[in-house]
């Protein structure tokens, strides 16, 4: 099926009707992780915290709280769950032994690339099938929707 014409950016439809294509896309896209967590007992929420630790070794649990925006009570429920089952572990921090730096144990690791690998999967059939271009184009739209402040933060940690 061809792609329809696209409409002027402010044409309110057409906003809505690039909402609902990221709806449904953060469905499928999500749905298989899903799926893989709910065996051991994990969400979302879970799956967040195993990507950024996974990406960022060592990250200061107080960046990764300004990473996800979610409350200290909501990070330790989700966090002292990943601590207890094995998949996440915290070492004091060098200079400051009160700050506890996160790390993946290899049961994390191993979870989270698979997590990733189903989702890198997604994406890369989504680029093969619409082209570097649109693949380029889809990159700078998401990062204009990140909001101003975390950009710089983003553009760090794709380098």
């Amino acid at each position: 099926m061809p792609e329809p014409t696209p409409r002027p950016p402010d044409d309110e439809p057409e906003l809505r009707r690039a909402m609902e294509l990221l709806f449904f896309a953060y469905r499928d896209f999500t749905g298989e992780a899903d799926a893989m967590l709910a065996g051991d007992g994990l969400g979302r929420a879970h799956h967040r915290v195993l990507y950024f630790v996974g990406a960022h070794p060592g990250i200061p649990v107080g960046e990764l709280l300004d990473i996800l925006k979610i409350t200290k009570q909501s990070l330790a429920r989700v966090l002292g769950h990943l601590l207890r089952a094995g998949y996440v572990r915290q070492v004091a921090g060098e200079s400051d032994r009160r700050q506890r730096r996160l790390y993946l144990t290899r049961r994390g690791a191993d979870l989270e690339a698979r997590l990733a690998a189903a989702q890198c999967a997604r994406i890369r059939r989504a680029y093969a099938e619409a082209g570097p271009d649109a693949a380029e184009g889809f990159r700078r739209v998401l990062r204009r929707m990140i909001d101003p402040d975390d950009r710089p933060r983003v553009d760090r940690a794709m380098t």
